[in-house]
């Protein structure tokens, strides 16, 4: 199979879909793999290194969408990039389809065959591709969130840590996956006083036993959700329905109820955000206010991290983009429940439940198309 990974063009994002040593990979399964020159010079991997490695580096993206059988890339395309997309085209990348009804239009119109990382599953219901990045936003959320906290950013001048005499500022972490978990560690490391909500009590009663008196855990109902968002100098947003809107549990009137100044970071922007307010942002502008209080919303936070991320992401990847590769993507959904989980669209069609629900389209079941 022709694999191929071009430069994300989304602003600022930094990462990108391979690596030489997942180029290594490819090239050594008897694959073959187009990289758009300068690709992964924003994560440290030059043009020389992905050669090295066995790839053919070319200028112009299109060349890579014109030769490659499956493109491999870190974001969404953007509309620039629907047109070079042809039917039959494996894409294998985040796609985030639920708040983004015309992507999934100009997809199905070219018949794209789209896999996302954020919704390939184990049976654990585990998701392992968007694991290391909800990791790396977790942990971003509290470090970006302590900066907007600063005056001047608009924030209310809060040091969430405190000093002696002094009281600690409040994070509020509203889900207690991936995402809320590592923003637990990262807050409690800073020494904020921090409360965790979520529906799950099982998660709630792990996170106690790992974090004992550091944090208050809630069992996540609107009358807690209001009153823990209202006391708080900082609010996470965490939640994640795989494939689906995300919920709004943050409205409004909720807003008034807020210190003026504190700071919303909603991680889950990607699915449309769990707060009503929420946009999404880039690392250009970031941030925007509303009712006094500033919203942090950028729909890719770990591309601030691009060394980091990139290698997360990949090391996560790169299995089911092999599998691809050796089987086809039809023998490799048969062979891997995981990875049929992860399709999206195909030849036209949604095959996946929550991504159609969200988008009010027909959904048809994978196995109906492919047997």
């Amino acid at each position: 199979m022709r694999i191929g990974t071009v430069k994300e063009i989304k602003s600022h994002e930094y990462r990108v879909g391979l690596t030489p040593a997942c180029v290594r990979a490819y090239c050594g399964d008897g694959h073959q793999v187009i990289v758009q020159s300068g690709a992964g010079v924003n994560a440290d991997f030059p043009d020389a290194d992905y050669v090295a490695a066995g790839a053919k580096v070319v200028a112009d993206r299109r060349e890579v969408f014109a030769a490659a059988d499956m493109i491999v890339k870190v974001k969404e395309p953007l509309p620039e990039e629907y047109d070079l997309f042809r039917e039959g085209q494996i894409l294998f990348t985040y796609l985030h389809l639920a708040p983004a009804p015309k992507l999934a239009q100009a997809l199905m119109a070219k018949r794209v065959k789209g896999v996302a990382y954020e919704t390939i599953e184990l049976p654990n219901r585990k998701l392992p591709c968007l694991k290391p990045m909800s990791e790396i936003a977790g942990r971003l959320s509290v470090q970006e969130g302590a900066k907007y906290l600063e005056k001047p950013f608009g924030g209310r001048g809060v040091l969430l840590g405190g000093v002696p005499g002094v009281q600690r500022g409040r994070i509020a972490i509203l889900g207690a996956g991936t995402v809320g978990t590592n923003a637990c560690k990262m807050a409690v490391g800073i020494g904020a006083e921090v409360v965790i909500l979520d529906t799950n009590a099982d998660r709630l009663e792990y996170l106690d036993d790992i974090f004992g008196s550091r944090v208050t855990t809630l069992y996540s109902t609107p009358a807690n959700v209001q009153s823990a968002v209202a006391g708080a100098d900082l609010v996470i947003g965490a939640v994640l329905i795989p494939g689906a809107t995300a919920p709004k549990l943050v409205r409004r009137d909720d807003l008034k109820r807020m210190k003026r100044g504190a700071v919303i970071v909603d991680v889950a922007v990607d699915q449309g955000g769990c707060c009503e307010t929420t946009h999404p942002t880039t690392h250009e502008q970031p941030v925007f206010i509303e009712e006094g209080v500033v919203h942090y919303c950028v729909a890719n936070m770990p591309g601030a991290v691009a060394v980091t991320s990139t290698l997360a992401l990949t090391s996560a990847t790169l299995s089911y983009g092999l599998l691809i590769a050796k089987l086809g993507l039809e023998k490799a959904c048969a062979q891997s429940a995981p990875l049929a989980k992860g399709m999206n669209l195909y030849m036209g069609r949604c095959v996946h439940s929550g991504v159609a629900e969200s988008l009010g389209i027909p959904y048809t079941p994978l196995e109906t198309l492919i047997g």
